[in-house]
């Protein structure tokens, strides 16, 4: 039995640029102090792009066209500049009061392909000496899965836990990217420790596929992840069709994943979703348990309608469909947690589901019947649940919520802060 949870702490680390050499993706982030005016470039392939303060306006030059926001241009006493490349968006920001504020944006896909890897080579930054630059950090952290070995405990070194986030970024899914973070469960001190990229099998490029659960397995990492990295959200029919190819991936690889930035060579992860009309998956958590392998994920009939599925088989290429609750349709995060000899599955449903499955953190058995549910509170969003039991026998929860970040410019994606509960 899982015990009561009550929010311990709320976290929020906002960081525009992770100082140091430049990332081999689609995330770059360059700030400076401003004394009155100031301005920042970034160079890809023939592409120049400027990033602009003018004592009163931000702006943003991409190849010689200016371009101005006439409802959020106007900075207020900004202290400092930023210009980041996040996926296929460029924002200008200006630091103010409370903090960073998106002044101005651009959509790069009609100019250039962001995931091409030869014209990631060629990025450059123009600033001034006084610079910080870097690969783009986070405005929020959502998707929180502990780092676990393979009979899913959580792993431990020198007294901290590991986990993955979805580092969010200035705008949807496609400015997000998966990073790694460490956790003292004492102090709940957090560090910044890796970031994960990804090349999928089917198409060229680095792309920033986030929800991802990290494994140690042996001498080993396992990898899995969901292609999240160029999603927008569907619009007609035909869009819905070609949302289709969202699914997941894994990784393996004996690099040390635990720090640094790494770019994963990954090949399907082939879920079975016989019978379930699926379109979709995304989500994924792997158990090595009694000589097979589960893996719990989401699957989804139509956008956006989700549920959490069960899957299990002596290899991870051979697996099949155990189980899934049909009868939801708003609920993910689907989380294996081994608890008194066996493994029960955790899921998150969200305020859309049905009426009596809404904003609780469901508990299922093997079948996927549910057994109950995390008696624990539910924040915004549609917070994961992932849990480990401390050395003196207390427990840790992990999940996140929906704030935003960043100014009214970026709208959906920017959430959430990390959400820390304890056991009572």
């Amino acid at each position: 039995m899982l015990p009561r949870f009550e929010i311990a702490r709320r976290l929020r680390p906002v960081d525009l640029v992770r100082p140091g050499p430049l990332a081999p993706a689609p995330a770059a982030a360059v700030t400076t102090p401003l004394r009155g005016t100031g301005s920042l470039g970034l160079r890809l392939g023939d592409l120049e792009v400027r990033g602009a303060y003018d004592g009163s306006t931000v702006s943003l030059d991409v190849g010689g066209r200016e371009l101005r926001s006439r409802r959020h241009a106007r900075a207020a006493d900004p202290t400092a500049l930023g210009l980041t490349l996040t996926g296929h968006h460029l924002t200008v920001w200006a630091a103010e009061e409370p903090g960073w504020v998106a002044r101005a944006r651009y959509d790069l896909r009609e100019d250039l392909d962001v995931h091409d890897e030869a014209l990631l080579a060629s990025l450059a930054v123009d600033a001034p000496d006084e610079a910080t630059v870097g690969a783009f950090g986070q405005l929020g952290l959502r998707d929180v899965r502990l780092v676990t070995t393979t009979d899913g405990s959580p792993l431990r070194t020198e007294g901290l836990l590991w986990f993955t986030a979805t580092s969010a970024g200035p705008g949807f899914f496609d400015t997000a990217h998966t990073s790694v973070w460490s956790v003292d469960p004492s102090s709940l001190d957090l560090a910044h420790r890796a970031d994960l990229w990804f090349r999928r099998p089917d198409v060229p490029g680095v792309y920033g596929d986030h929800a991802t659960h990290l494994v140690r397995d042996g001498a080993q990492w396992l990898v899995a992840t969901s292609t999240w990295g160029d999603f927008e959200e569907p619009r007609t029919r035909a869009d819905r069709r070609a949302q289709s190819s969202l699914r997941v991936t894994l990784a393996e690889t004996t690099a040390g994943l635990l720090t640094g930035t790494h770019v994963l060579d990954t090949r399907e992860l082939p879920l079975p979703t016989d019978g379930l009309d699926s379109i979709a998956t995304w989500d994924p958590h792997l158990v090595h348990h009694q000589g097979r392998w589960l893996v719990g994920f989401v699957s989804a009939p139509k956008f956006f309608s989700f549920h959490p599925a069960l899957a299990g088989g002596p290899a991870l290429d051979r697996l099949q469909l155990l189980g899934a609750d049909r009868s939801r349709r708003a609920t993910e995060g689907t989380t294996l947690l081994p608890l008194e000899g066996t493994i029960r599955v955790l899921a998150s449903d969200g305020r859309d589901g049905r009426r009596g499955q809404r904003a609780a953190y469901p508990v299922f058995d093997l079948s996927m019947a549910q057994t109950g549910v995390v008696d624990a509170p539910y924040p915004t969003n549609i917070p994961w649940p992932t849990v480990a039991r401390l050395d003196d026998g207390s427990w840790l929860m992990l999940t996140f919520n929906g704030r935003r970040s960043g100014g009214a410019l970026l709208g959906y994606g920017t959430h959430g802060d990390l959400v820390v509960m304890r056991s009572t």
